[in-house]
């Protein structure tokens, strides 16, 4: 289009010249650049359409290979690390048959340690064996003289020197009368050391029964508090003081009292005594109070001590 377009200006200008030439008054009125500049904004605005759509193509291919890029970048990772558990596993795998080996060697060959010990642990066992092998035959011979001494055998080393006789007959039987003796004196002697032990023992347990029958024997008391109650705030409460101090028995021993204030002016006298477990009964002391029904309402226990 751009190469037609001079041959076209060229038949323009002889077209303009032929008309100049032919009638100079009607050069004026012909317009032919505006056509001109139409068909020249024309071929530029293609040559402009050309060239966006070829930067357009440009930008998509540029646009595909990023996302290309990016995706073989971000493929990497994953086969890095699947690459990286591959060879983990392949060296696990290695240092577990190694280990496995050392154990078979370890199995099939004993070490010099293991033999040093088991040597070790024979000889003490040899020693052991020749200490118990002593010890038995020394129970033996313990057992042996036992059983000699209880038959009444003396060993010859025991026996006491025998006194020069005139006559062999004579030093023989002095011989059998001395060990006669032996015997009985020793026999004696234990009889007397049993006397002088049953003795003492006796005699100690005299002196112990005797002294224990000095001391006193421990009688069981108690100390109780009653809270004797009267009828009204009229009650003479010295008169019922008195009522009560009057009960007496063996055993009972009436202490300190005094009034403590009950409710609506009302007082109760609260007496300590001293009881004989053995003897006096928390029960009977409070009925034989409760007998005062003149004074006394009810009575109760404040308080009960083992002395």
């Amino acid at each position: 289009e751009v190469q037609k377009e001079p041959g076209k200006k060229k038949s323009k200008k002889s077209k303009k010249s032929k008309s100049h030439d032919a009638d100079p008054e009607q050069v004026a009125p012909v317009a032919a650049e505006p056509i001109k500049d139409n068909k020249y904004e024309e071929t530029v605005h293609q040559q402009n359409v050309k060239n966006q759509k070829e930067k357009e193509n440009l930008a998509h291919k540029l646009c595909d290979n990023i996302a290309e890029e990016l995706n073989k970048i971000n493929s990497v990772p994953s086969q890095c690390t699947l690459a990286s558990e591959i060879s983990k596993a392949r060296q696990h795998i290695k240092n577990s048959l190694e280990r496995m080996d050392g154990i078979a060697a370890l199995a099939a060959s004993p070490g010099a340690e293991l033999l040093d010990r088991l040597s070790s642990v024979e000889k003490e066992n040899e020693k052991l064996r020749s200490i118990i092998d002593g010890l038995n035959n020394l129970v033996i011979d313990l057992h042996d003289r036992v059983k000699s001494l209880e038959s009444g055998k003396v060993a010859p080393a025991a026996k006491p020197a025998a006194a020069p006789a005139a006559a062999p007959a004579k030093k023989a039987a002095a011989k059998d009368d001395e060990d006669d003796d032996d015997v009985d004196l020793f026999g004696s002697e234990e009889e007397d050391e049993d006397d002088a032990a049953a003795q003492l023992r006796e005699k100690r347990l005299a002196e112990y029964a005797a002294k224990k029958s000095k001391k006193p024997a421990l009688i069981a008391k108690s100390n109780v508090i009653l809270d004797i109650k009267p009828w009204d705030d009229e009650t003479d409460m010295k008169q019922m003081e008195t009522e009560v101090r009057k009960i007496s028995a063996d055993g009972l021993l009436l202490g300190a009292a005094k009034l403590v204030p009950l409710a609506y002016g009302i007082h109760k006298l609260q007496m300590s005594c001293v009881i004989e477990d053995d003897k006096i009964s928390v029960d009977w002391l409070q009925e034989e109070i409760e007998k005062i029904e003149d004074f006394v309402q009810s009575v109760d226990i404040a308080a009960f001590n083992k002395i």
